[in-house]
């Protein structure tokens, strides 16, 4: 079995030099262990990170950069720089390992116009698969009608957008207060993500632009399971523009889902119930998850080995043209 790992997360050094410090949502510390065992793997790639994935099947990682990424960035100028730079040196590294890694896009989002022309820079010139943005950019959200045009700019390169939880910090929640342990990725991430998602459908982004994909990982950041209430209460509500499909019918077409983060068959195989084995591809979010326990997710999850091989790689060979 070959897999095909989806969230996989790098960072550079120099880049986060230059970037002004941006306060992070995650308010509890991780072990110096845990903190020690991500940092010495998120910058490197040949080491580590391809020892690892011979060990464990992976035949390719697509990476991303890492949270929060250029999202972090207040002055548009500044985000188009980072943007580039990031990417440049994703491709280097890619084309030093053309058989091994393949890159999403980091896109400027402050300044719509600029995303879209680096996107299609990175798509045309750089050989990307997609792009991946780590949920709002300063509270501003990716159905807000002036990112109609990275809509178009995706549904006409025919890539996908992986919408990855952020780190910045913009609603406070009253339901997290005086519990630290909810904000990131135990808890809030998924909520946030998947809220930032459901905006997408309900504001009808997917019926302006049909042909476009969304990524969603950690299983589908909850969404997946709530398919069923989600229409019971749309078919309830007076909106002002009706959809053109129930919310459900977004989720497993237009948005697609991996298995980044929960390395649990019993979960994997829900997700393929409820949306589908066509739209289930398959994640680690190394280095912040174990690789083995997410092949292991997989290969004992109770699944036909159809579904398996589409899980573990030929999805995502569909979905990114690998």
């Amino acid at each position: 079995m070959t897999y095909i790992a989806l969230e996989e997360a790098f960072i550079i050094p120099e880049p986060a030099v230059r970037q002004a410090p941006a306060p992070m949502r995650i308010r509890i510390r991780a072990t110096d262990q845990y903190a020690g065992h991500c940092a010495r793997r998120l910058g490197d790639f040949e080491e580590l990170r391809l020892p690892d994935m011979d060990a464990h099947g992976i035949d390719i990682q697509v990476l991303s950069l890492s949270v929060p990424g250029v999202q972090a960035d207040t002055d548009a100028a500044t985000a188009v720089a980072h943007a580039r730079f990031a990417n440049d040196h994703l491709a280097e590294t890619v084309a030093r390992h053309p058989t091994r890694f393949r890159g999403f896009a980091a896109l400027p989002l402050q300044d719509p116009a600029a995303a879209v022309a680096e996107l299609e820079r990175c798509v045309r010139q750089l050989g990307f698969r997609g792009a991946l943005v780590n949920d709002h950019t300063h509270g501003r959200y990716l159905d807000d009608r002036e990112y109609d045009e990275v809509w178009s700019a995706l549904e006409e390169l025919g890539v996908p957008l992986y919408l990855h939880p952020g780190s910045l910090p913009y609603d406070e929640w009253h339901v997290m207060r005086g519990r630290p342990e909810m904000y990131g990725a135990s808890w809030s991430w998924q909520a946030e993500t998947g809220g930032h998602a459901m905006r997408l459908i309900y504001s009808g982004v997917f019926d302006r632009h049909p042909a476009a994909t969304l990524i969603l990982g950690h299983l589908g950041e909850f969404l997946p399971f709530q398919r069923s209430r989600l229409d019971s209460r749309y078919r309830t509500l007076r909106v002002e523009k009706p959809l053109e499909r129930m919310p459900s019918q977004y989720i497993g077409s237009n948005i697609l889902i991996t298995t980044s983060g929960v390395p649990a068959p019993e979960a994997v195989q829900a997700a393929v119930l409820t949306v589908g084995a066509d739209a289930v591809m398959f994640a680690i979010d190394y280095p912040y998850e174990e690789t083995a326990e997410a092949v292991a997710a997989i290969e004992k999850a109770d699944l036909t080995p159809e579904a398996r091989e589409k899980i573990a790689h030929l999805n995502a060979r569909r979905v990114l043209g690998i």
